[in-house]
């Protein structure tokens, strides 16, 4: 069928679609002519699709822990046993998660083909992750058609103007969690909107999480009367396991930690990046405890690492290789100033209990700005010891 879509063939406009789908299957025909360039079978499209092998530990958890949360909505009972109905907690998680995926690739990828036709080239493999990571970091209740929109924007407005994967200046999940966060902030923040099916349950019932209830402590009502309470509410080993409410795929730090030991394994993510979001996550986490004067400011660091989207962010948003820093120091600060911002934000912002999404677009932004003073250091030091020969 190849000649059909090659140049002259009656089907030359749709050659970009024809290539994207064989190049996914098979080893692509073109071979090295010039330059440098690795030799190996390992395209950016697996390259990708590793990424998306590394999620499904987060995937596969995200629905059961959807499922489960859907049915203590359903009860009205917070206290139903996590590994109970197992089966029926997985398959009531993979029709609230499925339909997500499929509006997320449906959305995405129709307007990559859109690009890829109109601009002659093939499709760009980066949306293989996006368009997974988009409902991985939704809320289980966030209407369909909000996660369309936010995937149009999000590839659009934060891809393709920009000239498409490997030119984007912020991270195109992100981006979108923020479009729906500041454009319909009801539908992605409050009690009801992180469990399928809260339209139907008592009025007195609560779906709020770890972070949504720790901010209360900046209020004059409070859900806990100490730190102690919450913390036994919210236990260090639950909120490890991922058995509290929260967005999709961000719950469960052992699902995570599958995810990032496959990333590291195969050399795709950044361990720089990694490590030093998370101490510079538990230095703000242990300053602020120092800081003290309320119970925010007095939760123990170590839980700042387990609740919300910090870890998730850590491994799959902080170290995406285009919009991250890509010197070896660069990735050092990235990291850094990161994971300390994402935790002020976090503590010292009662309106926005979640930090990390922030402070991810921000060091996106930062990134390039960072690259060149850690470049222009190198050469000032090896000006400097030239000099001195």
């Amino acid at each position: 069928m190849e000649p059909k879509f090659a140049k002259g063939g009656k089907l030359e406009k749709w050659n970009p679609i024809f290539e994207s789908f064989t190049t996914l299957a098979f080893t692509p025909a073109q071979v090295t002519s010039k330059g440098s360039h690795i030799r190996d079978g390992v395209d950016l499209k697996r390259t990708m699709i590793t990424v998306i092998i590394a999620m499904i530990p987060c995937l596969l958890f995200g629905i059961y822990n959807t499922g489960h949360w859907e049915m203590v909505a359903a009860a009205g009972d917070r206290n139903l046993d996590f590994w109970s109905n197992g089966g029926d907690k997985f398959i009531a998680g993979l029709f609230v998660v499925i339909p997500l995926i499929a509006v997320s690739y449906g959305v995405g990828l129709t307007i990559e083909f859109i690009f890829g036709m109109k601009n002659g080239h093939a499709l760009h493999e980066g949306f293989l992750v996006s368009g997974m990571l988009i409902p991985l970091i939704m809320p289980a209740d966030v209407p369909l058609w909000m996660v369309g929109v936010a995937t149009a924007f999000a590839v659009i407005i934060g891809k393709e103007i920009f000239g498409g994967t490997g030119m984007n200046i912020l991270n195109v999940a992100l981006l979108s969690r923020a479009f729906l966060f500041f454009a319909y902030p009801t539908s992605m923040s409050g009690d009801k909107v992180w469990m399928a099916g809260t339209e139907n349950t008592a009025d007195g019932f609560t779906g709020s999480t770890a972070l949504g209830d720790l901010a209360t402590f900046m209020s004059d009502k409070p859900v806990f009367e100490n730190i102690e309470m919450y913390t036994n509410n919210y236990s260090f080993i639950d909120s490890f396991m991922g058995m509290i409410p929260g967005s999709i795929g961000e719950t469960s730090v052992i699902a995570i930690l599958i995810g990032a030991a496959i990333l590291l394994f195969t050399g795709i993510g950044s361990f720089r990046i990694m490590a030093s979001f998370v101490i510079g996550g538990y230095l703000m986490g242990m300053l602020l405890n120092l800081v003290g004067g309320n119970e925010f400011l007095e939760l123990p660091a170590h839980f700042h690492l387990v609740i919300g989207g910090f870890a998730f962010g850590t491994v799959f948003m902080a170290t995406d290789p285009v919009t991250a820093a890509q010197t070896g120091v660069g990735k050092i600060l990235y990291g850094l100033i990161g994971g300390m911002l994402g935790i002020l934000i976090r503590v010292l912002n009662p309106a926005y209990p979640e930090g990390i999404m922030l402070a991810i677009l921000f060091m996106n932004v930062m990134a390039p700005i960072i690259d060149h003073y850690v470049v222009q250091a190198n050469v000032k030091r090896r000006l400097k010891r030239l000099k001195t020969v």
